[in-house]
C-alpha cells in the first residue's frame, strides 16, 4: 500500500498517528491491557498501519464504546477501533469492517423464552452495555420489549442478574463465558445481529478515509486479520468478508 505525503498529512497531522482503543472490547483488546498500551487484533492492527503510514502509534485508551465514538467524532483521535453503525455514520466515516462479532441473547435459568423472535414482547427486559454497537441495533428493532442500559459489558451482566432481568443481550463470545458464572443459563439460537467491527475517522478527515478502507480490504486479502485472530487464539469470531472483489 503506498502512502503519499497528503494522505500522511491527512491521517496523521501532528506527525503521529492518535488510535482511539476501546478496552471494554474482550475480543479486540485483550484483557488486563493496560490503558495507552493495549494488547490485541485492533492495537496490532493500528500498529501495522502506523508502520505503513511510517509515523508512530500514540494509543488513547477508553472504558466503552460511546467515549470511543464521541473522541473520532470530535476529531480527538486520528481513527478508532468501533463498530461502524447507522446512527454513528451520520458524524463518523466508516472503513469497511475487519471483523464480525455475532451478537445474540442469554437467559436466565428456567426462562420460558425458547427463541430469538420472543424476546420482543411486553414485560421482557433487556440488560445491555448502553451505547454498544448491538444497543444502537436493538434501540433501533425492539419495539414492546424494555432496554435497560449498563455501563460497559461487565456491569450489564452483573444488571442482568442483580435486577434478575429477562434477557442479557451481548456478543456471543462474551455471553459463553458468562454461561459459566450462572449454573443452568441458556443462549438463544443465532443470532440479532452481526456487529462489523471498523476503522472510523472523523467526517472532518473525509479524505482520509480512502487510505483507511484499503489498508482495511488489504489486511483482510493478505490474512493479516485472520493471523491476528489466530495470534491472540480470539472464538467465535469471522473476517468479513472483501467489500471489493
Amino acid at each position: 500500500m503506498a502512502i503519499s505525503s497528503e494522505a500522511r498529512s491527512q491521517l496523521a497531522p501532528s506527525g503521529k498517528l492518535r488510535v482511539g482503543i476501546n478496552h471494554s472490547n474482550f475480543l479486540l483488546v485483550n484483557p488486563g491491557s493496560p490503558m495507552g498500551a493495549p494488547a490485541g487484533i485492533a492495537p496490532d492492527l493500528a500498529l501495522e498501519f502506523g508502520r505503513r503510514l511510517g509515523v508512530p502509534v500514540e494509543f488513547v485508551s477508553f472504558d466503552a464504546a460511546g467515549k470511543t465514538a464521541d473522541a473520532i467524532r470530535d476529531a480527538q483521535v486520528d481513527a478508532g477501533f468501533i463498530a461502524s453503525e447507522a446512527e454513528r455514520a451520520s458524524v463518523i466515516e466508516f472503513s469497511p469492517a475487519y471483523l464480525e462479532l455475532p451478537a445474540t441473547y442469554m437467559v436466565p435459568p428456567g426462562s420460558p423464552i425458547k427463541s430469538i423472535a420472543e424476546v420482543d414482547r411486553e414485560g421482557v427486559r433487556v440488560a445491555l452495555s448502553g451505547r454498544s454497537a448491538y444497543d444502537l441495533y436493538l434501540s433501533r428493532t425492539l419495539k414492546k420489549a424494555q432496554i435497560v442500559r449498563a455501563e460497559g459489558i461487565p456491569a450489564s451482566f452483573k444488571l442482568f442478574v442483580d435486577q434478575k432481568l429477562e434477557v442479557l443481550a451481548g456478543l456471543k463470545p462474551g455471553l459463553l463465558a458468562d454461561l459459566q458464572k450462572l449454573p443452568g443459563a441458556r443462549l438463544l439460537e443465532g443470532q440479532f445481529t452481526a456487529v462489523q467491527q471498523s476503522i472510523g475517522v472523523p467526517k472532518a478527515r473525509a479524505g482520509a478515509l480512502r487510505h483507511v478502507s484499503e489498508f482495511v480490504e488489504e489486511a483482510k486479502r493478505s490474512g493479516l486479520v485472520q493471523q491476528l485472530v489466530d495470534r491472540h487464539k480470539v472464538k467465535g469470531v469471522n473476517v468479513a468478508p472483501l467489500a471489493q472483489e
